[in-house]
């Protein structure tokens, strides 16, 4: 069965990107527009990974992160930031809310693949 992933992005440009390389690469994919809508979906979606962007309307990312890592049946989700930032201050808050991994945008697909399989081993 394939793996499902559950991407979080206020970019309706980006979650189609990450709706293409994800659903081409086997992936079933779930999307949510904010942060919010990402913990609405999350109880119903189990995804194997989650994909949050930082900077969205309603919830950022860290919020995500935080909520996630609060919740027992998530805890130990992996979670990938998808992010124009490559601010270190920020990539180690992240870290220490609970992050798995960090990529920037734009992604190369086949990195991002990559990435996805090596966290969710």
């Amino acid at each position: 069965m394939s793996k499902t992933i559950l991407t979080i992005d206020d970019s309706r440009t980006m979650r189609d990107m990450l709706m293409l390389a994800l659903s081409n690469a086997g992936y079933r994919v779930v999307q949510a527009v904010d942060g919010v809508h990402g913990l609405e979906v999350l109880g119903a979606a189990a995804p194997d990974v989650i994909i949050t962007d930082i900077n969205m309307p309603r919830m950022d990312g860290f919020g995500v992160i935080e909520s996630v890592r609060k919740d027992d049946r998530h805890r130990a989700t992996p979670i990938l930031v998808l992010t124009t930032e490559s601010d270190a201050a920020k990539k180690e808050r992240a870290r220490a809310a609970g992050a798995t991994g960090w990529i920037v945008k734009p992604f190369n697909p086949e990195k991002l693949v990559s990435a996805i399989r090596r966290v969710a081993a």
